[in-house]
């Protein structure tokens, strides 16, 4: 009997060790995570102390880094290989984790850590064809010896640093997630670069337009959506001149149709998601600056997580000393500058997405219509491995367009609004070298060299400002660009139609761009790139008004100008939204029969300074009340409610305001009356008022808006107590400090290019990935005070700096 029972206990123990050491759903596998020689308490603070010498094969000569107080890695290398040996390994020591999990999302591979869940996300990216274009990349990287030299030696550093884990060294989420890092490969950086073009321009409206004009009629959708935006003050200086001889646009076919023959495709509404993000840039000239150096701005807005989007770095060899931010994953700084130069991107937002409807001649999808014949599709089966599950074989079709993404009959895809039976050109598909331009640009040291370098950057289309120490400021609309008729590409493209391709490029030394304007200042806010006198139609979905107008309205009042200016315009919170529409809607609720609680609400618009500060109630009820107006004046022109994505554009919306009141818009369609702008502002207000009241009581501290809106900084893997929540910061939608509830600016940046560079910079987070470190989030709350620290530039490793508080020599031969 006592055998029994202790065979009994042993069982038992051993199960438990089992059963404690196996992840269980999503739940983490505790005896793991506990393990006192392998577990949780390892990722402590041990590892902010840099060492001393580190001993690395690979490297062929010595490589010295410099910390500073925040722990930016400043490398100072002897040759090119090494710098970037040194980078890829310096990168992986504080952030593997981001690293790997973002290539595994852009890969469609997240069903690989976090099982089931997964799948709808990695079928769409897959679908998307994002590792399909990175291997496109990759094939031509290889074509080049500079470029694949470069990604070669970062890819080695970083498996460098891999090869010196065990599973007590690996960062906190893989014991978490219960997984272990594998070999990095230049296919991973392709991947990072295509996650960023998914992020920025992998989104479109022409399948909701099409929806709409088949429902309203295409005179209405050019009403709500017009080519020629009211309000808007475009990127490059209005009535500038072109000196270039336009080339003709491809014809407009005389079928123009939305579908092809035979085709009722499932379209969704507009998929807008990626649009109005926020980011910013310019550069002021020195003859509007205090000392006579022209500065530079740049504040890009992204998805804002734990770790930081971005790492900063200063990267030094021969021919090269450039300091700013990388993107964890990828070699060279991407946002920053060097010794003479200094540069910044914003979302251009121009068209490179376009959905073609294909007829397939049967449910084999075998072959498909197309110029008056039946062509063969191509296939490609991709394995879904998924983890506590049976492997998922998906196959892709491709037609000459490209990937067909969703298939008849399958359900929608994730976060993306799709058509069915549609394929997908997007240029993010096809070979591109941005490896090769970031080489170039980290290293230019004049206005040509820097036109050089950005000419071969495809994809994503960034506005580029620039500014140098020999006084020039310069922006230019850059990317590859569809050669199209005017529309193309707004609704769905007929598949079947041949003159509905993409017939060739707007030529590089078209592409809108201006140097040294003579206002004194360049700017970008994601709106328009031109006026209507520009010759190339590129796109009509941009950014509304009010942060391109608000900068440039700011721009053009400054006179010695300091890089305090600067840093204070980029937390402006000033709402031109409200500042503009409110003198017109505010009188339609004076004289009305108003609640204690309404009287409250109009008081406060009333006297509001449009100041979007945290502690203000104001804010709260124009957003409130903005997001109602639309409600009454849209969700009554379709069958079904329009959703905030099918809104038009609020410049649009503010033009009819200001300029059309007695528009049939402002009728609501569902009674027998006929409502006015007066009644809609007025419903729109109770509503708004009745709405806020629900949701947080009488008016009182909780409309604040810092806690209305609050901004959330969620760990990248969404793991609970590695984020920081509800901050309050100030800003809004279509303000400079256009901070959201989950988006921001990723990355704040002032340079004033005197013979001396002065730069400064924050990030919302911190330098590490490890949030056992003091410097995982140490940034967050200057950054939601809206400081910014002056950067570390050093000009050698010997440099004498009071900010530098550790050395590490890297050694070691090939």
């Amino acid at each position: 009997m006592k055998c029994i029972r202790a065979v009994g206990s042993l069982l038992l123990s051993a199960i438990v060790f089992w059963g404690l050491n196996q992840r269980h759903g999503m739940i983490p596998p505790a005896g793991k995570l506990l393990n006192p020689f392998a577990g949780l308490w390892l990722n402590n603070e041990r590892g902010d102390r840099p060492p001393e010498k580190l001993d690395l094969p690979g490297l062929e000569s010595e490589v010295r880094v410099r910390w500073d107080d925040r722990r930016v890695p400043h490398i100072f290398a002897s040759n090119d290989h090494d710098l970037y040996f040194a980078q890829g390994y310096i990168t992986a020591r504080d952030r593997l984790w981001q690293m790997e999990f973002q290539t595994h999302y852009a890969a469609g591979r997240l069903s690989e850590i976090i099982g089931p869940p997964g799948l709808e996300m990695d079928r769409l990216n897959r679908r998307f064809g994002m590792v399909w274009a990175a291997e496109n990349t990759v094939r031509f990287l290889e074509s080049d010896p500079v470029s694949t030299r470069i990604i070669d030696a970062y890819t080695a550093g970083i498996n460098a640093f891999i090869r010196t884990l065990g599973r007590r060294s690996y960062p906190i989420e893989y014991k978490i997630l219960d997984y272990q890092p594998e070999p990095w490969t230049p296919l991973k950086c392709a991947l990072l670069l295509k996650y960023m073009a998914f992020d920025l321009c992998g989104y479109s409206m022409d399948p909701g337009l099409t929806e709409m004009r088949i429902g309203l009629g295409e005179a209405v959708v050019d009403r709500l959506f017009p080519y020629d935006e009211p309000l808007v003050d475009p990127i490059i200086p209005p009535g500038t001149t072109w000196d270039f001889t336009p080339l003709p646009a491809p014809p407009i076919p005389a079928e123009n149709a939305a579908a092809a023959p035979g085709q009722a495709a499932a379209i969704p509404a507009p998929d807008n998601s990626g649009k109005e993000k926020g980011s910013n840039n310019w550069a002021v000239a020195g003859t509007r600056t205090k000392t006579g150096f022209s500065i530079l701005c740049n504040d890009p807005h992204l998805l804002l997580t734990l770790p930081s989007i971005w790492y900063e770095i200063q990267l030094n060899a021969p021919g090269v000393n450039v300091g700013g931010v990388s993107l964890p994953g990828a070699p060279f700084v991407i946002l920053g500058h060097n010794d003479r130069i200094a540069w910044g991107f914003t979302n251009a937002g121009s068209d490179v997405l376009d959905w073609y409807a294909i007829r397939f001649k049967d449910q084999t999808r075998a072959e498909y219509w197309h110029d008056g014949a039946w062509r063969a599709t191509q296939r490609r089966t991709e394995t879904i491995k998924v983890r506590g599950g049976r492997e998922v074989a998906d196959t892709m079709i491709f037609t000459q367009h490209g990937p067909v993404v969703r298939l008849k009959g399958e359900p929608p895809l994730s976060e993306r609004d799709v058509p069915v039976e549609a394929a997908l050109r997007w240029l993010a598909h096809d070979s591109s070298n941005e490896i090769r331009t970031l080489y170039a640009l980290n290293r230019a040291g004049s206005y040509d060299e820097w036109l050089n370098a950005v000419a071969g950057w495809d994809c994503p289309a960034q506005n580029f400002v620039y500014a140098d120490a020999a006084g020039t400021i310069a922006i230019r609309h850059n990317g590859k660009f569809p050669l199209r008729w005017k529309g193309q590409g707004r609704f769905m493209l007929d598949g079947s139609n041949p003159a509905h391709i993409w017939r060739g490029w707007v030529p590089r030394e078209h592409i809108p761009a201006v140097k040294n304007p003579e206002r004194g200042f360049v700017s970008s806010a994601n709106q328009k790139p031109a006026d209507a006198g520009y010759p190339y139609y590129l796109g009509s979905d941009y950014a509304p008004f009010e942060r391109g107008a608000r900068v440039n309205q700011l721009l053009s009042g400054m006179t010695n100008v300091t890089p305090d200016d600067m840093i204070r315009m980029q937390s402006d919170s000033f709402n031109l939204r409200a500042r503009t529409v409110l003198p017109a809607l505010l009188p339609h609720l004076r004289g009305r029969d108003l609640s204690e609680a309404e009287r409250k609400c109009l008081d406060e618009l009333d006297s509001w300074n449009c100041a979007s500060a945290p502690g203000l109630i104001a804010p709260t009820v124009f957003a409130q009340y903005w997001y109602e107006f639309n409600v009454q004046t849209w969700n009554d022109e379709k069958k079904a409610p329009m959703r905030m994505t099918d809104w038009p554009n609020s410049h649009v919306v503010i033009d009819l305001i200001l300029n059309h009141p007695d528009d049939p818009f402002f009728d609501d369609k569902a009674t027998p009356g006929r409502e006015s702008l007066a009644d809609m502002a007025f419903l729109a207000f109770r509503s708004a008022v009745g709405a806020l009241e629900k949701r947080l009581g009488p008016p009182g501290p909780a409309w604040s808006w810092g806690r209305w809106k609050g901004t959330d900084i969620a760990h990248l893997g969404r793991i609970p107590g590695f984020g920081r929540m509800r901050l309050p910061t100030n800003g809004g939608e279509g303000i400079i400090n256009a901070t959201g509830r989950t988006d921001g600016p990723s990355w704040r940046m002032v340079v004033e290019l005197g013979p001396e560079i002065k730069a400064w910079g924050i990030i919302p987070g911190g330098q590490s990935g490890n949030p056992g470190s003091r410097f995982y989030d140490n940034a967050v709350d200057d950054w939601v005070a809206g400081k910014i620290y002056e950067l570390v530039f050093l000009k050698s490793p010997d440099a004498s700096n009071d900010k530098i508080v550790a050395r590490t020599t890297l050694g070691g031969l090939k």
